[in-house]
């Protein structure tokens, strides 16, 4: 693939920048604070940024939807006065759910709100939008309290037989990490096995095979079968979550199809609901299987009981392995459910989004199409050394079955 790099943004650049600087001028309410929150959470590990993410966009949701009344509430429609503004009460609910987890924001987040509010008249209308908005973030903050995600679990190996995972370098001293996200409460689905992914390949298959040596030849440091544009998609999926890309071209989208506040606030909350879901179901197959990493199985490739794998003491990726299984693909699993979501709701078509981030210096890359991204990070995940290519089919599936399930039982439409 060409490597789409421009020298200025188009509609939407995702920045990790100060919180007034990530929304747009002429962003509608639920927009421009879901800039906020993206700035707000990018610091945290992708699963909990997720976790963070849909906490507060299902509050915006409950706020706004609570007011308009246009879809099925995710809780119980909190009470709002007729009239009340749904401006201030998405900016409130985001602000109050962001303050409570990040206080250490809480002077930059009263800034941002206070600018909000400033554009709308003051008077009772702002009031009881601002009194929604507060309500809504209590119900959701109170509903995800001990949720699942914590305190920290790890995964010490007790098995060194081949295609077992075990520890790499990039690990702690107590394990794979992210062993309680398997546990975390689903925002929409069931369980985290609900939507399972099915056994990886036999070490001895032919898909095993083709696909260990792909990321033999061009995972590797120091791979020069590596094209530059896809070392460069990357190191900048490496560096950028599913949270922080997927949620720009949300925004993108939502700016070249204008809505109801309502429909970008389902939009939305959608959105990272299935991102979340995806993550929390791809630990549960991920520690289910226990799959070793590329880095594990190229070191062990003359030993693996398949005489078509040539091994290589000395390979190490060209990105650092995340410490935990690799089966299936946790970007591909939120990813597909974000491109099923966002195909669904706005089509997928007509908007144009230049993403990048500071830690990956000189790389913007700009996608008019969800499948162009989607193939990037697919991509990212293999040319980087840290994913078969069967990781990130089996992550596809999971995250297409994961939102199809949550656009059918969550935020409907009232009379579906």
């Amino acid at each position: 693939m060409v490597l789409r790099v421009l020298a200025i943004a188009a509609l939407a650049v995702l920045s990790i920048s100060p919180i007034p600087a990530a929304a747009q001028a002429g962003d509608d309410s639920v927009t421009a604070w879901n800039a906020i929150m993206a700035s707000t959470v990018s610091g945290q590990n992708p699963f909990a940024q997720a976790r963070f993410a849909a906490i507060t966009q299902v509050a915006v949701f409950e706020a706004v939807n609570s007011i308009t009344g246009e879809y099925e509430p995710y809780l119980q429609p909190i009470d709002a006065p007729a009239g009340a503004s749904a401006d201030a009460a998405a900016a409130k609910a985001a602000h109050d759910v962001l303050v409570t987890y990040f206080p250490g924001a809480q002077t930059t987040l009263d800034a941002a709100l206070a600018s909000s509010l400033a554009a709308i008249a003051d008077g009772a209308a702002k009031d009881a939008g601002v009194g929604v908005g507060a309500a809504a973030a209590a119900e959701l903050v109170a509903l995800r309290t001990g949720d699942g995600s914590g305190p920290p679990a790890f995964y010490q190996p007790t098995s060194t037989v081949p295609g077992a995972w075990q520890t790499t370098a990039t690990c702690p001293a107590a394990g794979g990490i992210l062993f309680q996200w398997q546990n975390l409460l689903p925002f929409a689905v069931e369980s985290n096995a609900q939507f399972r992914a099915d056994p990886p390949p036999s070490r001895t298959s032919r898909q095993y095979t083709k696909d260990y040596a792909e990321v033999l030849e061009v995972g590797g440091a120091d791979s020069t079968a590596r094209p530059a544009d896809r070392a460069a998609v990357a190191r900048l999926f490496a560096a950028l979550s599913a949270v922080g890309a997927w949620n720009a071209v949300a925004r993108g989208l939502a700016a070249a199809h204008p809505g109801s506040l309502t429909d970008h606030a389902r939009a939305f909350a959608l959105l990272n609901i299935a991102m979340s879901d995806g993550l929390a179901a791809s630990i549960d197959s991920k520690y289910h299987y226990r799959l070793w990493r590329p880095e594990t199985a190229i070191r062990a490739g003359n030993t693996d009981g398949n005489d078509r794998t040539a091994g290589r003491s000395d390979f190490a990726p060209y990105v650092p392995t995340p410490c935990f299984p690799s089966y299936p693909s946790a970007h591909a699993s939120a990813s597909y459910a974000a491109r099923w979501i966002l195909e669904r709701t706005w089509g997928g078509a007509d908007f144009s989004v230049t993403l990048s981030h500071p830690a990956v210096s000189g790389v913007a890359v700009t996608y008019t199409t969800l499948k162009q991204l989607t193939d990037d990070i697919d991509d990212a995940r293999v040319y980087g050394g840290i994913h078969f290519r069967f990781d990130q089919e089996a992550g596809a599936t999971q995250g297409r079955q994961i939102a199809s399930y949550v656009l059918g039982h969550v935020l409907e439409g009232l009379g579906q």
